[in-house]
């Protein structure tokens, strides 16, 4: 008997994604995310005060907006009286939000929620050392000018070099490795090649923009006073033209003499928000309303911090004692594009594994090589663009899956209905 607490998608909507500081740099996480809910809410003509809770995801979340969910929910016009919460699983927080969402469903903490995240790359932030932040606060708290004199004395001109914040969000403590080191590994234990890393963001590329329109159907504009269009209406990252000779002239740039991980191979540091409006199947059928599809099942799992983009392999292994679904079960899959390298050592994995996946149903689209990864988001915009498909080429079944920084995976089977 089908359980009438299973989480269904009804609708959702994303922002265009843009690169980090172009055409969405000049909006906030909280903007982003506030966009992307009114537009569902009037896409969906939902009222809002039936709505349970809004759980969102975002990684590099501002000091001005604790628990940007919340922020978000009520400058979109959710009811004061309906709680938020913010969710972080790094690069699966967009997915760890709807999966949050199925997990209070089934404990019947409520029916409807909005899920989703937000991540404005642009404006992550330049920090002080804590060496020089002392500095300041001593300057701070001296009294009379040849006290203060004194402090000001003390600085440096090394004292002005910011720590830039995205490179520390990019480098994981524990292994102390850059994510792209991690996919410079992954890269030469399982042979892959400079050649075949940039082929596959070639395909990215000519599959993103052979699929324009179609994926532009999961967006809503986003009005600017920047440009002189008035608004932002397609993705930006996606180059035209693209050659495998323009990517073959890119240096690396995490191992500069010996490796084979460029920009052009890796995914582009992206602004951008998704909103999914979820509920379950009961109150989707008491509503009249007809869903996208639904969620089947999900997990996560953990892996060597050093080897994080296998993080997949793990997470689709765990699915299959759960699910009985194997890979190759799926007509839509979506693994995100973190590396090229990555999701070729994931293909290899899953080999060895004995759970291959199907070559010709995955990232049909394009993924975030050439789309972009505002890391908030990108799970639940896996989620909107794999179901979207689903209804474009008749297939029923999508399997989803991300790496995660600090060695995790995440993944979920969903269903057409």
């Amino acid at each position: 008997m089908k359980n009438k607490k299973q989480l269904v998608i009804i609708d959702g909507v994303r922002t265009p994604f843009s690169k980090m500081g172009t055409s969405l740099a000049a909006f906030d996480a909280v903007d982003l995310g506030r966009s992307v809910i009114t537009n569902l809410l009037t896409k969906t003509g939902i009222d809002p005060e039936i709505i349970d809770e809004t759980i969102f995801g975002c990684v590099s979340q501002p000091a001005e907006a604790a628990n940007i969910a919340r922020v978000i929910a009520l400058r979109a016009g959710i009811p004061k009286e309906k709680p938020a919460m913010t969710v972080h699983r790094n690069c699966a927080s967009g997915l760890e939000a709807m999966t949050t969402a199925s997990d209070r469903m089934a404990g019947g903490h409520g029916e409807v929620f909005i899920v989703g995240g937000t991540e404005s790359m642009s404006r992550i932030p330049l920090y002080y050392s804590y060496k020089t932040a002392g500095k300041f606060s001593q300057l701070a708290r001296s009294k009379g000018f040849a006290n203060k004199l004194s402090a000001m004395a003390s600085f440096r001109p090394s004292d002005f070099k910011p720590v830039v914040g995205l490179m520390m969000g990019l480098t994981d403590p524990v292994a102390g490795m850059n994510m792209g080191q991690t996919a410079e590994l992954l890269a030469r234990e399982f042979d892959i090649s400079r050649e075949a890393q940039d082929q596959f963001a070639l395909d990215s590329h000519n599959k993103a923009e052979a699929a324009a329109e179609e994926l532009r159907e999961e967006m809503c504009p986003v009005y600017t006073d920047a440009g002189k269009e008035g608004f932002v209406l397609g993705d930006n990252g996606i180059r035209k033209g693209q050659t495998i000779e323009a990517l073959q002239k890119l240096r690396p740039i995490f191992e500069k003499k010996t490796g084979t991980v460029t920009a052009g191979n890796s995914s582009q540091i992206t602004d951008g928000a998704v909103a999914l409006l979820v509920m379950t199947d009961e109150r989707a059928q008491k509503l009249g309303l007809k869903p996208l599809g639904r969620l089947v099942d999900h997990a996560y799992a953990g892996c060597d911090p050093e080897r994080m983009g296998l993080g997949p392999a793990y997470a689709i292994q765990r699915m299959v004692a759960t699910s009985k679904l194997k890979p190759k079960d799926a007509d839509v899959t979506e693994i995100n594009e973190a590396f090229a390298s990555q999701v070729l050592a994931v293909e290899k994995r899953l080999q060895q594994m004995r759970l291959s996946l199907n070559p010709k149903t995955l990232n049909l689209l394009g993924g975030s090589i050439a789309l972009g990864h505002p890391v908030g988001a990108s799970g639940a915009r896996l989620v909107l663009t794999a179901l979207k498909q689903l209804h474009h080429n008749g297939g029923k079944r999508a399997l989803i899956s991300l790496c995660i920084g600090g060695g995790q995976g995440g993944a979920a089977w969903l269903e057409k209905i």
